[in-house]
């Protein structure tokens, strides 16, 4: 089984080791474990967990969210109606959050096709003379 130090999980999650290691006082991420000199060693399965975190985290999921999700993860498998129910409402945020990016994408395209219109506009023009 491999283990990753905390600076390999940083590179590996993008996580800060501040973030980390908050995430672990909260209860975000489970207790991780130690070497016999007391160092963090994180396994697969915590790098796993949190590639999912960063995943919620990065589309916007409130921790609050975050640890009712972890919660009902650690309560076992009677609880997977539970997860797909806040999943399907993180999704639908989700997908709201797209639909408002690309309203405003459109708008900013329009603008540059405003401007690049103006500069043809203006290269067809004759010259002026100073």
């Amino acid at each position: 089984m491999a283990v990753y130090t905390p600076g390999q999980v940083v590179e590996e999650t993008g996580f800060s080791l501040d973030t980390l290691r908050y995430y672990e006082r909260i209860g975000l991420l489970e207790p991780v474990g130690r070497n016999a000199a007391g160092q963090r060693r994180f396994s697969e399965e915590d790098v796993s967990w949190l590639g999912m975190i960063r995943c919620l985290r990065d589309t916007g999921m409130p921790i609050a969210e975050m640890l009712r999700f972890a919660q009902l993860v650690r309560q076992g498998e009677h609880t997977i109606g539970d997860r797909i129910a806040l999943l399907e409402e993180h999704d639908r945020k989700v997908e709201e959050q797209i639909a408002d990016l690309r309203q405003k994408q459109g708008a900013i395209q329009r603008k540059i096709q405003y401007y690049k219109d103006v500069r043809t506009m203006r290269d067809m023009l004759p010259e002026q003379a100073s």
